[in-house]
């Protein structure tokens, strides 16, 4: 059975980071799940930076995650945040929807503030989404390599070949384990 990892706001916001991850979601190799306050952490980032963007157009991109993932949503956590301890007090809700949800894994840039003492009692754990790629490829090389075959396929408009995205998810993090998905696809 597939574990379950929460997306942290982060890791959603940059778009091929985010369509990357439902991918690898939808292998079923990991239950992704996130909540509405996750959710709206990340779009209000987005239409902050992006104000040429329209709030439709980010609600339907909300709409269609929730599609893309069935019971991705968490809720009835909110009992657990204030008995919780962070380095940023803004993060437990986070931890609060893992704990709820029975995650092992809050996938994350900002590991600093999801501290292993803090996240240890839970039997949680924080990785960085480069990290978590890599462990995927450990268990299920086939599965990635098809999440990232399958985004290729997707980009219409504009197309993007399988270099360019490899580059675009390299560029949002994805160090190590896109370096491993070249590899594995006999590229450079």
């Amino acid at each position: 059975m597939a574990f379950v990892v929460i997306y942290d706001a982060c890791v959603l916001y940059p778009a091929p980071l985010r369509d990357f991850l439902l991918r690898l979601a939808r292998t079923g190799i990991v239950q992704a799940r996130w909540s509405d306050e996750i959710l709206d952490e990340c779009f209000d980032a987005i239409l902050r930076e992006r104000p040429d963007l329209r709030p439709k157009a980010l609600e339907r991109t909300r709409q269609l995650m929730q599609q893309a993932i069935p019971d991705c949503m968490v809720s009835g956590y909110q009992d657990l945040v204030d008995g919780l301890t962070l380095p940023d007090r803004d993060d437990r809700h986070v931890l609060a929807a893992a704990i709820r949800s029975g995650a092992q894994t809050i996938v994350t840039f900002n590991l600093k503030d999801f501290p292993h003492d803090a996240l240890d009692p839970f039997g949680i754990e924080g990785r960085h989404p480069d990290d978590f790629v890599m462990d995927q490829l450990g268990l299920a090389a086939g599965l990635v390599v098809g999440a990232l075959i399958e985004q290729v396929a997707a980009l219409k408009n504009p197309p993007m070949t399988r270099e360019q995205v490899l580059d675009r998810l390299r560029d949002c993090g994805l160090v190590q384990s896109m370096a491993k998905l070249r590899e594995l696809l006999g590229g450079r």
